[in-house]
């Protein structure tokens, strides 16, 4: 079959073809395919940028101020539910259950189990440290009050038998931990700095961060170490969940002599908006008649220069139109010491605990949600992350509503299984069960999984991992991985390796394994597709999907934007950008020839300098492969359900990225897909040399992956008109 000239079934063969099952009105007028519509995030495609991570944040900021708002009980309830023996089985007295069984916590009468009598280590001790909460001070004050009277709560549960609910390990588990140092996280070549307060850690982690000696028995531990700064640096892939405080009390406020279950209080205000807070970078001097360009620029780093030029750009801070309430007006903060350089804009408390969700989902591969908290004063609003979205619930007064806090501690969201004494984490699939994926050693430099039978080692410590950061979206890692049964039934792979894709795809749309099937069958017919596409060599589908919880929560369209977690077993390849001159011109040509016969058979892929890579014949033939088929789309199925982003801005063609484009209005024509390799063509000799990214100050086109699709336009625009000078 030859691509060129009409086919009697196609009689405009240079445009792409619509989906069958897209009605005739529609492709009339919407003429552009979904699947090569949208905008790039820029948390996706971090190594595409190479350098300023900060350029991530009006991202996630945007992600915030569209999380949908619901009341804490309902959440609370949902989340004990799946705790429960009966998991299944509705239980609506449940939470009532919950409440009613910790208020001997709260009103100091319960002790940890099988401890003596101990003044420092007893419930009552919770009143003495909320009464030193209350008293007036700075914020940092918050915290050894607020970790003490935790971490006394949560060794005191252990002693409370609830009917229904699952019984507890007979030790403290989890503690909360003072850290308010640096903590880092390496993300594609990129380190990363953030300092939250307060820390939830697996015990065993608080006390490794204590390697001096300096390690008393359980209880002596959790009132002496927790509320000191960690000896050793805390790793994000251990955190739990991280807690910031602000503080803003103008008056006193008493702690009650005793509690009692009752019911929900709105907090004012009862939801956080998401303020846009000032730069604490100086202002540049208004430039007059004698200062030149240049001088202006030595005002401000050139970073400064991009990023005050991305949050201009970035979506309008407004709160989500679909939320039950609206947006409060945000409070104001005081007494909290900067927590970004001279240089940085100061951030929102909820952009800031969205990045250390972030930082979070980075730090370890196939995390499900995460739920983090933001404490002003007396008040908490419980923050739930997943790649669907967030969800932030309705503020709790813990003093003057301590059970319904206490209940929080009962979170199975914040258990790690303990097996070996290494740190893993469960996988929940309904068929298959839970699946272990446990850390070979402390560091967390390799974790094993099994499931189907499969034994997969991935090694998330070596370099050429990539990882993803952000809150949503696909979040796809890729880690280098060993498998005895693989290697068995593959002896080739023994050659080049392996690697794991480990992603979350949209529920609703086309997998990848069921793509890679029809690209096998037109590589048995072609031979500009046979050897130039990836191998898969094993696959796996989760079977919980994101919107479980929504539709548990009844939340509006739960089903919009679900994901569900893949994980995905290739031959290793070799990326494009390290090969130059007539080797890189050689494999580009062969990905082109494999998209045109590809995409003629009605699948289509987005074309970014990740999903060409290559690999070298026994014979020293480069290969070029078109990888990465999760965003394609068969003639056979819809496009995306929900919000996913198929299409990568900073190369998509000129024409798309107008406004009409953008509205559907242009017909998506071959030409674009070979536009799209002449502008990957163009990034990567301009970014690269042998192999090696270039540094940050060097290398041009950052602003086209960080702008919307319309600024980016005129960017290649304006490139196009100075090309001679690159």
């Amino acid at each position: 079959m030859s691509p060129g000239g009409a086919q009697p079934s196609q009689p405009n063969s240079s445009s792409t073809p619509p989906h069958p099952n897209v009605p005739a009105q529609a492709v009339s007028s919407i003429k552009t395919t979904p699947n090569s519509r949208g905008a790039a995030t820029v948390s996706e495609h971090i190594g595409l940028v190479g350098t300023w991570v900060n350029q991530v944040r009006p991202w996630v900021q945007h992600d915030i101020e569209k999380a949908e708002r619901y009341h804490v009980d309902k959440m609370l309830e949902v989340l004990l539910q799946r705790t429960s023996l009966n998991p299944k089985t509705e239980q609506p007295d449940l939470l009532g259950r919950c409440l009613q069984a910790v208020l001997s916590v709260c009103n100091w009468t319960a002790m940890p189990i099988g401890k003596a009598p101990d003044k420092d280590f007893h419930s009552s001790c919770i009143k003495d440290t909320l009464d030193k909460y209350v008293l007036k001070g700075v914020e940092e004050d918050y915290y050894e009050p607020f970790i003490t009277a935790t971490n006394i709560a949560l060794a005191c549960f252990d002693n409370i038998k609830i009917e229904g609910m699952r019984a507890t390990l007979g030790k403290p588990d989890i503690v909360l931990q003072l850290n308010d140092i640096k903590m880092t996280q390496s993300h594609q070549n990129t380190t990363l700095q953030q300092r939250p307060d307060v820390i939830i850690l697996p015990l065993q982690s608080s006390l490794d961060a204590f390697q001096d000696g300096d390690i008393f028995g359980d209880v002596e531990y959790i009132l002496k170490n927790t509320i000191k700064e960690p000896k050793a640096k805390l790793l994000w892939k251990n955190v739990l969940a991280s807690i910031e405080f602000k503080r803003k009390m103008k008056k006193y406020l008493r702690v009650p002599s005793s509690y009692d279950v009752k019911s929900y209080v709105p907090t004012k205000p009862e939801y956080l908006g998401v303020e846009t807070p000032a730069t604490n970078a100086p202002k540049t001097p208004v430039s007059g008649p004698s200062q030149t360009q240049a001088k202006q620029l030595k005002a401000a780093p050139p970073t400064i220069h991009r990023l005050n030029r991305l949050i201009a750009q970035s979506p309008a801070t407004t709160s989500n139109s679909s939320s039950k309430h609206k947006a409060e007006e945000p409070l104001q903060y005081t007494g909290k010491r900067t927590k970004t350089s001279e240089m940085e804009p100061k951030l929102d408390v909820t952009v800031q605990t969205g990045l250390y969700a972030a930082k979070m989902f980075a730090a370890n591969i196939a995390v499900k949600h995460l739920l983090n908290l933001i404490i002003i004063d007396a008040i908490i609003w419980v923050w739930y992350y997943d790649r669907q979205g967030t969800i932030q619930c309705s503020g709790i007064n813990f003093i003057d509503d301590l059970p319904r806090y206490m209940d929080w501690g009962r979170n199975p969201n914040f258990e790690e299984v303990e097996q070996g004494g290494s740190h893993t984490l469960k996988l929940d699939d309904e068929e298959e069960g839970s699946q272990i994926l446990q850390s070979d050693d402390k560091e967390g430099s390799s974790q094993m999984l099994e499931v189907d039978g499969m034994d997969l080692l991935f090694h998330t410590s070596d370099k050429a991992r990539v990882t993803h950061y952000g809150l949503k979206g696909r979040a796809t890692n890729v880690v280098l991985v060993t498998s005895e049964y693989l290697a068995k039934k593959y002896p080739e792979v023994q050659k080049d390796g392996m690697v794991a894709k480990i992603f979350w795809a949209e529920e609703g749309w086309t997998s990848e394994p069921e793509i890679l099937k029809k690209v096998e069958e037109i590589a048995k017919t072609e031979k500009a597709v046979e050897g130039h596409t990836p191998h898969l060599l094993w696959h796996h589908k989760f079977k919980n999907p994101t919107s479980a919880i929504r539709e548990a929560l009844c939340l509006p369209e739960p089903k919009k934007g679900s994901r569900v977690l893949y994980i995905l077993v290739f031959c290793r390849l070799q990326p494009i950008t390290n090969l130059e001159g007539e080797r890189l011109f050689d494999v580009w040509c062969q990905c082109i020839l494999c998209m045109w016969f590809v995409s003629f058979m009605w699948i289509s892929i987005d074309t970014i300098p990740p999903n060409m890579m290559f690999y070298e014949t026994d014979k020293g033939v480069l290969m070029g492969v078109l990888n990465d088929f999760d965003l394609s789309s068969l003639a056979t199925t819809k496009g995306p359900l929900g919000n996913e982003c198929t299409g990568t801005v900073p190369f998509m063609a000129l024409d798309l990225l107008t406004e009409e484009g953008l509205r559907g209005e242009v017909e998506h024509l071959y030409r674009h897909d070979l536009e799209s390799f002449m502008w990957v063509l163009i990034w990567v000799c301009l970014r690269y040399r042998k192999g090696v990214l270039l540094p940050p100050e060097t290398h041009p086109l950052d602003a086209w992956a960080t702008t919307e699709a319309k600024a980016c336009g005129k960017k290649k625009y304006y490139f196009i008109g100075r090309i001679s000078r690159y």
